[in-house]
């Protein structure tokens, strides 16, 4: 399998405004958007993982809603799966712009890992070239805070709780929900009355709070192993950060 074509990586801490400005590329771009977040995959987990699809308006997107909970599902998957959606979007003339804040997906996809050895469901190793263009984005920390805080308040109101109670309705087990780790792992243990409402809400923000500071942890590591991120002054506003990836590409 062999590709060669242009993608825009567009990686930042949750709550940095990743899909918005996503978004808005596309559509001066003429793009389409392939998601490596590692639980926007599956279906049924829309508020908790921020899918926020109507935000998309009429710009096609990629790797969410394609798998259900319980799929076997690994970083070879991912880098399998973002490669077909390149190679779909290239071949129609269109520009892949690789949006999410999952480090290793990005990681594997960027520097083109190779396993120990062929998963089962390749013939053999993926190889490819592409021509990746990584920006970044990573708001002030008071700024960065201040978002995770409302948007918790916001997905809690939108019925948070509620979407993970109708998970365990299906029949989604508790261990499955608690391995998806923040909100569903959270929103379990209150639900199960392992905790209370004030520690479900408190504990559940400082949990998000540490989650992104391991992700700009992690972005700073990968860029010790050859991956340039060209990071897009915080100072500018949504048009002029638009304005920086474009003039940068």
């Amino acid at each position: 399998m062999s590709i060669k074509n242009k993608v825009l990586v567009l990686l930042g801490p949750t709550a940095s405004g990743k899909t918005s400005l996503a978004v808005a590329l596309a559509n001066k771009l003429n793009g389409e958007i392939v998601s490596a977040d590692s639980r926007q995959i599956y279906q049924g987990m829309d508020i908790g993982t921020g899918k926020d699809l109507a935000e998309y308006g009429s710009v096609p997107y990629h790797l969410i809603d394609n798998h259900q909970i319980g799929d076997v599902y690994s970083v070879a998957h991912f880098q399998k799966e973002a490669l077909d959606a390149i190679q779909e979007i290239t071949f129609r003339g269109k520009l892949p712009i690789v949006c999410g804040g999952t480090g290793l997906y990005l990681e594997s996809l960027i520097n083109q890992f190779q396993f120990s050895r062929v998963p089962d469901f390749l013939v053999e190793s993926l190889t490819y070239e592409l021509d990746f263009h990584v920006f970044g984005l990573n708001p002030a920390l008071e700024v960065r805070r201040e978002r995770i805080s409302n948007r918790l308040k916001k997905r809690i109101n939108e019925g948070l709780v509620e979407e993970v109670q109708a998970l365990l309705d299906q029949g989604i087990s508790m261990d499955a929900l608690i391995w998806m780790g923040l909100e569903y792992k959270w929103a379990v243990h209150y639900l199960n009355g392992e905790i209370s409402e004030d520690r479900f809400q408190q504990g559940l923000e400082v949990a998000i709070h540490q989650f992104a500071k391991r992700q700009m942890t992690y972005f700073r590591k990968i860029v010790k192993t050859g991956i340039h991120i060209t990071w897009i002054p915080d100072a500018l506003d949504f048009q002029g950060k638009s304005d920086f990836v474009i003039k940068n590409l």
